[in-house]
């Protein structure tokens, strides 16, 4: 059985939400990665308020639907002379919510850091900052990545969430076409194919750069050197 002709004549409306919620889900990423590695440096430093503070954050996230927090920031932005824009509400939900988680889990990956390459960069004459940026942050990602792409993931499918502020991504468009054509099943279907088309290549990536050996920042640093 094919598919209903008022389906077919409804793809713009679902491709216009299927691109919303690559919008979403790009801006609630980015703003993860900023928030979580910003969180990580609070619970790092030695400055007691902003470890409490980082530690309130995380708690309030993790602790709390995400649905409530989106009408905490829906109706809060307002009040910052930032109301009527539910695209940003959803956006900073979707990128708080998954900062907090996205902070434990590099959090939990610093340990592949060991004590070892810190003294030969030091050995090395690197600095602090270079030390960091060029050694231990790309090892931490890379064994962050895994859980990482599975919070990325977990975000793709909260962003429905956004249609209760009147965001039309790919679900709201798809019970909007159910409302005009009756067909629930063919467009659910054609509403689940959208969200695998953003999840599997993103898995399937991650996979092949999970599997790609690559040397240690001081291995490479150090050959750079010797150069």
């Amino acid at each position: 059985m094919g598919f209903d002709p008022q389906v077919i004549h409804s793809l713009p409306t679902l491709i216009d939400g299927w691109l919303l919620t690559v919008e979403l889900t790009l801006l609630g990423a980015t703003g993860s990665l900023v928030f979580g590695h910003l969180a990580l440096a609070m619970q790092l430093t030695r400055v007691t308020p902003l470890r409490w503070a980082v530690r309130l954050y995380i708690s309030f996230m993790r602790g709390t639907p995400a649905l409530v927090q989106l009408f905490v920031l829906f109706f809060a932005l307002p009040l910052i002379g930032l109301g009527g824009r539910p695209m940003l509400a959803a956006a900073l939900t979707l990128g708080l919510n998954s900062g907090a988680y996205t902070a434990e889990i590099l959090r939990g990956n610093l340990r592949v850091i060991t004590a070892g390459q810190y003294e030969a960069a030091i050995a090395l004459g690197m600095a602090p900052w270079r030390i960091a940026l060029r050694i231990a942050l790309p090892q931490m990602l890379k064994a962050s990545l895994p859980a990482l792409i599975n919070e990325f993931t977990i975000l793709l499918k909260t962003t429905p969430l956004a249609s209760v502020v009147a965001v039309t991504e790919l679900t709201y468009a798809g019970q909007m076409v159910i409302a005009r054509t009756y067909t629930s099943a063919q467009v659910m279907l054609l509403v689940s194919v959208g969200y695998l088309a953003v999840a599997l290549p993103v898995i399937y990536a991650a996979r092949r750069a999970q599997r790609s050996p690559r040397r240690s920042g001081v291995e490479r640093i150090a050959t750079g050197v010797a150069r």
